[in-house]
């Protein structure tokens, strides 16, 4: 305390209406923040006072104070969000305007009376008080996260090192910030604790004491703690009674101690002679508090007649160390008086022009129906009217229950022809004759135009910018119709995995064909690196062009994506956003992706040009950093600035647009150019557009490197009630040579993919659609697509042995490359294995209904590929088992066969190669034109993460399969009935499941041939209908039990025991009636992909 301070200023504490008398403070606190000074009162009102003059800057109702009393303010902490009060029943948080962000009130708020931070982040507060709960309280969400027993009675806490807590009893217990549990229990000579604090790595702590007499007295000595020994150090004398103290925020021993009269002491806790009084003017009554600014260059005190009194020095007060602006309300314009009569023109009074949304456009959470609608006649009901004696009847439809009520409101606004499209499955059972025409998306877009939408705010965002949600039926994700959203050639992202909102960003890359080209090249080589970003793009891009509109799925990229501890460490995954804006992310993602992809190609390609030559963001801008100055002899700023010597062929621009200025650029039509031009000349860099840059280009004097614009990411606000996401907009016609046209734009929202004009996909609108992420390229590169990286394939690492375990693959025998090359046309049989590494997530509604809000995740963790012709026909050449980092929730072993152990590389008998080699063998394959033969493909594919073209799959489920039947035969059925084997007795092996897919196949050449493949798979049916399409295993098992004995499985020997064997003309060929009647009651088999019961079953395996 200097010498020149003394008491600036002093208020009184309003009183809680005109009637009353000033109430007392409960609770006097600055702000971290801001200029501020907070005051709570005991009938919960907290009010804040600005600067040294204390002016009112808020006052709100935090904590009600009826009809109990018991809202009294007791303690306020400050946040970034705003104000976090507590009373004795409830805790509170106000923005700092004093609008309520939440507010907690339950039945385990009996007597609170104090709270503190659990650690420096403030992102959770413990809440405590006279009762046997301590309460964690999620400041973000606003939602008490867990409670803590507790046998202690707590009155006052404190934040330092650890969590300082006074008890009632008077002693103090040290928390662990993270568990809160007791540490340490330091004892005082009080028998109650009045004050205390704790700062840096010290406790100081004053109260009470009893006299021999039995009454209290304020004890004549402060008790001092070292945090870091837990011991106590020397107290300081106070011969006044110490009622209250304060560590000094920036001293980190001097601290305050004062009083009840107003005897202030300000003292070095390592050396107490050292003594600094002062005399605080208490008219009336007693000193009920004291705190000290975070700045060290104010303090406070109130007493119990309601007055505040600031202390300070007049030509320096701070409260905060690093203050924020404060916003006050707008100044009330003062307008000139105008006339209105017949002598005054109207044109001299000028119309009101608006910029922002005004205030009257009510939002829909603001509005209320009235009334209700009365419900409209079912169109059945109608239908089958019959006249009667009173009026008409009709038969009872069932569709509602009796006495349940029908929300006639939402009826009436929601349009039937906005629903979701029908599940597959759901298509699948409608008769073949179905005249009724399927929904379309132009559909939707004109009954959403024509709908009333009561009030929104968002009516200008169109229906195709909007989120689009994945619905999930009994079979999962494979049972959505995609394609119901996109009619074009062009592939769409879905959304129901992690990190997806890099869909956008990737098809800007994908469609810019420097990027593309590159990325596949890249991917064409042998670099194997796990973490190679550029190879996922490579292999996503490739299955996209392959794909040719189907819908497809990042997986493998945003697996890799994730894995990337960077990408955590910068925020770049949705786990740890921790509510930043997605612009901001996919700008810090573009960035990210460009430098990570630029060292993945240097790895493999060191001599040729490095990939940020061509991604990197090219532009000349100043930087200011802190350095030392010799002629100063000080640190000074600096100011840096970039030397532009040359361009990429690729822009890729982050489009900083927060201000509202900066937005209404982008507003303005035609502001965003579609081609510029750029010239550097001595370091300089220069930019144009228009006339400008046509006639620069026409003139020829300069170097003028021209690009165009390739597409943008922009961001998308959709209403109220749905949550900012991301759109690409691309012209596709710069990638694709054969359209013929010079603007092609698409609007990429996810898997919802539509042509869009030019004019629509470049406007822009402040209220919902703002630009993120630009891309520009050469216009010199536009069809310049490189295939040429199907000729530069390296096969090599299918004919080499690989393991991260040093085990050699088990039942596989390599291919030779001399003899057994793979080319366009060769069969392989494949199949694959999974094990769970999410459970799925389901939602009960409150009528009952079970709705799957995501579904199980998988991941590979076998795949075995055989050969399909040739000599070694049905001898693998893949067995690999996928090594699998991530933790796995269940390993479906009766289904998969994989048990726990066999994935990990300390422990497993197997060979184990990482996702990214087991993937790429079966690129390579894919791309040498190999053609595929299994039982259930689709699904593999889908969980693979890769897309094989329909004229590279033989799937047996659908070479059996009869579409009126409406069900799909599993691979164990089939191959008892025509191979007459019995397979997946007690779990499945990849190897077996793909010998018996290249049998059924080779089964069904036989009846091709024949010509008797209609009758032979109606003769399946048949004979699947009469034993519940399940093989009757008992009967068999026991038929079979010698031949699985002397060697069927595929773990015994490299070679194919059975293989010719189970190739018997079937009796449909021979004329006779089928298997003979079992002996046994048919075995059922439950499966957990399909269903079991019903009119639709997915492909068993």
């Amino acid at each position: 305390m200097e010498a020149d301070w003394n008491e600036l200023h002093r208020i009184i504490v309003p009183p809680p209406d005109i009637t009353s008398e000033p109430t007392p403070a409960t609770t006097v606190a600055f702000d971290t923040q801001q200029e501020l000074l907070w005051v709570g009162n005991e009938y919960g009102r907290i009010t804040s006072f600005y600067g040294s003059e204390l002016r009112r800057y808020t006052s709100f109702w935090a904590h009600p104070s009826q009809p109990r009393g018991d809202g009294e303010v007791k303690q306020v902490l400050f946040h970034d969000r705003g104000v976090v009060s507590v009373a004795p029943t409830s805790v509170h948080l106000s923005s700092r305007k004093g609008l309520t962000q939440w507010h907690i009130a339950t039945k385990a708020m009996k007597n609170l009376s104090c709270m503190s931070y659990t650690g420096k982040g403030n992102a959770f507060v413990v809440v405590a008080g006279c009762q046997n709960l301590m309460l964690k309280i999620d400041i973000e969400r606003g939602r008490i996260v867990e409670e803590i027993p507790t046998e202690y009675e707590y009155t006052m806490m404190k934040y330092s090192r650890y969590i300082c807590a006074a008890t009632i009893t008077g002693s103090v217990n040290i928390l662990d910030p993270d568990t809160l549990r007791i540490i340490k229990t330091l004892e005082t000579p009080n028998s109650r604790i009045c004050d205390m604090d704790a700062r840096n790595n010290y406790l100081v702590t004053c109260g009470w004491v009893t006299r021999q007499q039995g009454t209290p007295m304020l004890a004549s000595l402060a008790n001092v703690y070292d945090l870091r020994t837990m011991m106590q150090l020397t107290p300081i004398p106070f011969a006044a009674g110490a009622a209250h103290v304060q560590m000094h925020p920036r001293m980190s021993t001097t601290c305050i101690i004062a009083s009840h009269h107003g005897q202030l002491q300000v003292v070095d806790l390592m050396n107490s002679n050292t003594v600094n009084l002062r005399q605080a003017n208490i008219s009336s009554g007693f000193m009920s508090g004291l705190v000290l600014a975070p700045s060290g260059e104010a303090f406070a005190l109130s007493d119990t007649s309601g007055s505040i009194h600031l202390w300070g020095s007049p030509l320096k007060v701070a409260f905060a160390e690093i203050s924020n602006p404060i916003e006050f309300a707008d100044p009330q314009e003062s307008y000139p008086v105008i006339a209105v009569d017949d002598d005054v023109p109207l044109s001299t009074i000028g119309m009101p022009y608006y910029r922002e949304q005004l205030l009257s456009a009510w939002t829909s959470t603001q509005l209320y129906e009235v009334g209700n609608p009365p419900a409209k006649i079912d169109p059945l009901i109608l239908s089958d009217l019959r006249p009667s004696d009173i009026g008409s009847c009709a038969r009872n439809p069932k569709k509602i229950r009796r006495n349940q009520a029908i929300k006639t409101r939402v009826v009436e606004i929601e349009d039937p022809s906005l629903a979701a499209p029908k599940f597959l499955s759901e298509k699948a059972r409608e008769p073949e004759n179905n005249q009724s025409p399927e929904r379309r998306i132009s559909d939707i877009q004109e009954a959403m135009v024509n709908a009333a939408l009561n009030g929104s705010t968002k009516a200008d965002v169109p229906i195709m910018y909007r989120n689009v949600e994945i619905k999930y039926s009994k079979f999962g994700v494979d049972d959505f119709d995609f394609e119901y959203y996109n009619k074009t050639q062009f592939s769409g992202l879905e959304t129901h995995i992690a990190n997806s909102y890099t869909n956008s960003l990737l098809q800007l890359l994908k469609f810019t064909p420097l990027v593309r080209n590159v990325a596949l090249h890249h991917t064409a080589t042998t670099c194997l690196y796990d973490t190679c970003l550029l190879c996922e793009m490579g292999f996503l891009f490739d299955m996209m062009e392959k794909a040719e509109g189907q819908s497809c799925q990042a997986t493998n990229f945003l697996k890799t994506f994730s894995s990337i501890p960077e990408a955590s460490n910068m925020g770049l995954l949705e786990e740890n956003s921790h509510h930043t804006p997605l612009t901001a992310m996919l700008q810090a993602a573009c960035r990210f992706l460009l430098e990570h992809s630029a060292l993945d190609y240097r790895k493999v390609s060191p001599n040729t040009p490095e990939f940020n030559q061509i991604l990197k963001i090219s532009i000349e801008r100043a930087t200011q950093t802190r350095g030392w100055c010799d002629k100063c002899r000080r640190y000074q700023q600096l100011a840096t600035r970039k030397s532009v010597r040359g361009v990429p062929d690729v822009l890729m621009i982050n489009a900083a647009v927060s201000t509202a200025e900066s937005k209404q650029y982008w507003a303005k039509p035609g502001w965003l150019p579609s081609e510029i031009g750029v010239i550097i000349e001595n370091g300089k860099c220069f930019c144009f557009e228009g006339e400008d840059l046509r006639l620069h280009v026409e003139r020829g004097m300069h170097d003028v490197k021209v690009y165009e614009l390739v597409g943008i990411v922009a961001d998308i606000n959709s209403g109220e009630h749905q949550k900012s996401h991301l759109v690409s907009l691309i012209n596709t016609s710069i990638t694709d040579h054969g359209s013929g046209l010079r603007d092609n734009w698409h609007l990429f929202n996810d898997f919802l993919v539509r042509k869009v004009s030019k004019t629509d996909a470049l406007h822009f609108a402040p209220s919902w659609k703002m630009p993120a992420v630009l891309a520009f390229q050469v216009v010199n590169g536009r069809h310049a697509v490189d295939d040429s990286w199907k000729d530069a394939l390296d096969p090599n690492l299918l004919y080499i042995e690989y393991s991260i375990n040093n085990r050699p693959p088990q039942n596989c025998q390599l291919l030779n490359p001399a003899t057994e090359a793979p080319v366009a046309g060769s069969y392989v049989a494949i199949d694959t294995e999974f094990v769970a590494l999410q459970q799925e997530e389901i939602e009960i509604k409150a009528d009952g209904d079970r709705e799957i809000v995501r579904p199980t995740r998988l991941g590979l963790a076998r795949v075995s590929v055989l050969r399909g012709s040739g000599v070694d026909e049905g001898l693998p050449f893949i067995n690999d088992y996928i090594t699998i980092t991530e933790p796995i929730v269940d390993y479906l072993t009766k289904w998969s066969g994989v048990q726990e152990g066999d994935l990990n590389s300390l422990h497993s008998s197997h060979n184990l190669v990482p996702l990214k080699v087991a993937y790429k063998k079966l690129w390579l394959l894919l791309n040498l034109g190999c053609i595929f033969i299994g039982h259930g493909l689709p699904k593999d594919f889908r969980t693979i993460n890769i897309h094989v073209p329909k004229s590279q799959v033989l799937d047996t489920v659908d070479l059996f399969y009869i579409r009126a039947r409406q069900r799909k035969l599993s691979l164990r059925f089939l191959a008892w009935y025509l191979l007459k084997e019995d397979i997946q007795q007690e779990t499945h092996d990849s190897i077996e499941d793909a010998r018996t897919a290249l049998r059924l196949w080779r089964k069904f050449e036989e009846f091709r041939d024949a010509g008797v493949v209609d009758a032979m798979v109606e003769e399946v049916y048949r004979e699947g209908k009469k034993w519940g399409y399940k093989p009757p295993g008992e009967a068999i098992g026991t038929a079979m039990m010698g031949r699985r004995e002397r060697g069927r499985s595929t773990e015994a020997s490299l070679g194919v025991p059975g293989f010719d064997a189970g190739r018997e003309t079937p009796e449909i060929l021979r004329g006779g009636s089928g298997p003979g009647t079992p002996v046994a009651k048919p075995r059922v088999v439950e499966r957990r992909v399909g269903a079991t019961t019903g009119e639709w079953e997915s492909p068993a395996k």
